[in-house]
C-alpha cells in the first residue's frame, strides 16, 4: 500500500495542502516539491508559482502576463517541506497550495535546438523544463526528457510581459492551436509545433523569442497518476461522468471556446456538495477569492468526475480540455 510507504507513490510526487497563514514567514508546509502553486483563498490575491528549477526567489502568475518577478512568498524546498514567506502566508488568512515533484532540483542538458535543462519526476509523467532563445528566429525544438509525448505544457517567458501559452494533444482545432493560461480567450493559432517522445517544437514570438528565457511545465497521461482529456458538456444538472481511472487531488479545466479556467482539489470544502453549497473553486486566470456555489458543483469520485450543474462555465454544451492529479492509485482509491 503507498500509503505505508516514505516514498509512496504517488502522494510524493504530487499533494494539494490547505494552510492558515501565521504571519510569521518561516511556515513549513507538505513535503519537498519541485513545484509550488499557491492562491489565496480568502480574498483578492494573484496565484504565485515557484519551482526548483528557477530558484526560490522567482514567482510567477498564472493570472497574469507578467514577467517573472521577485518575490518572499516561497523561502526555501526542504527535504521536510517548502517554507512559506510572508506575502502568501499572512496571518489571518487562508491558502491553498497544489505541489509537484521532479527530480529535487537535479536538471539534465537538453539536445534540442535551444539549450535547456529539465528534471523529470520519477514516475515520467511531469517535468520542467527551461529554455533560452537562441536570437534567432523560426520554429525551435526543446528536448522535455520524457520518454512520451506530452499532452499538456504550460509555457511562459520569464523575461517579457507576455501571455502563458498551453499545448493540448486533443480537444483544441489542431494540436497547434493554444489557449492561454492568464485569459479566458478562445483558442489561438500557430503556437506549437511537432511533438514527440523526445521533443516539443516551439513558435517564434509565441513559445519562444529572440535571447529570452522559457519555463515550460509538462504533464504526459501516466494510468492511476496523471490523465489530460476532454470532455463534452451538456448543458444539464446531470452532467457527463468522466473517467480517469483514479480520484482527482486537482482538476484544471477549461472550456475550449472563451471562458475562465477552473480549478478544484480534495482539500477545499464542498467536495461532491459535503457542505450542500457546491464545489470551492478558484480561476486560474483570475485572482479571486474562492467561490462555494452550487452552481459550480462538481463529484469527484473514486474514478473520475461528474458535472452536477447546467452552468455555462464548465457545462456547456461544448468541447472541454482538463488535466487531473490523482492522490492514490485507483486500486487504493475508497468507493464514493
Amino acid at each position: 500500500d503507498p500509503a505505508q510507504t516514505d516514498d509512496n507513490y504517488p502522494q510524493k510526487l504530487f499533494t494539494a495542502l490547505t494552510y492558515s497563514g501565521d504571519g510569521g514567514g518561516s511556515q513549513t508546509i507538505g513535503f519537498r516539491p519541485d513545484l509550488v502553486w499557491v492562491k489565496r483563498r480568502d480574498g483578492d490575491q494573484g496565484h504565485g508559482l515557484w519551482d526548483s528549477t528557477r530558484g526560490t526567489t522567482k514567482v510567477l502568475n498564472s493570472d497574469s502576463n507578467s514577467a517573472e518577478g521577485t518575490s518572499s512568498g516561497l523561502t526555501a524546498f526542504g527535504s521536510t517541506g517548502y517554507t512559506m514567506g510572508t506575502y502568501y502566508n499572512q496571518s489571518g488568512n487562508t491558502y491553498v497550495s497544489w505541489s509537484w515533484r521532479a527530480n529535487g532540483g537535479s536538471t539534465s542538458s537538453g539536445s534540442g535546438d535551444l539549450t535547456s535543462t529539465h528534471q523529470v519526476d520519477p514516475s515520467g509523467g511531469f517535468s520542467i523544463v527551461k529554455a533560452t532563445g537562441d536570437g534567432g528566429s523560426g520554429d525551435k525544438t526543446v528536448t522535455h526528457g520524457m520518454s512520451a509525448p506530452p499532452d499538456c505544457i504550460l509555457a511562459k517567458s520569464l523575461d517579457t510581459a507576455s501571455n502563458w501559452d498551453t499545448y493540448w494533444s486533443s480537444g483544441l482545432t489542431a494540436t497547434s492551436y493554444s489557449l492561454r493560461l492568464n485569459t479566458n480567450d478562445n483558442q489561438l493559432s500557430g503556437r506549437w509545433g511537432t511533438v514527440n517522445s523526445s521533443i516539443f517544437t516551439v513558435k517564434y514570438n509565441y513559445t519562444w523569442l529572440d535571447s529570452n528565457d522559457y519555463i515550460y511545465y509538462c504533464f504526459r497521461n501516466i494510468e492511476g497518476y496523471i490523465k489530460v482529456s476532454t470532455y463534452e458538456g451538456n448543458s444539464d444538472n446531470n452532467g457527463s461522468f468522466v473517467f480517469c481511472g483514479f480520484k482527482p487531488a486537482f482538476l484544471l479545466l477549461r472550456e475550449v471556446a472563451s471562458d475562465n479556467w477552473g480549478i478544484y482539489d480534495n482539500k477545499r470544502a464542498g467536495q461532491n456538495n459535503d457542505s450542500g453549497s457546491g464545489n470551492a473553486v478558484l480561476y486560474a486566470d483570475e485572482g479571486y477569492d474562492e467561490e462555494n456555489q452550487a452552481s459550480r458543483a462538481i463529484d469527484l469520485l473514486s474514478n473520475g468526475f461528474k458535472l452536477r450543474t447546467s452552468n455555462a462555465t464548465f457545462n456547456a454544451s461544448g468541447t472541454y480540455v482538463f488535466l487531473a492529479m490523482a492522490h492514490n492509485p485507483f486500486k487504493y482509491a475508497l468507493s464514493r
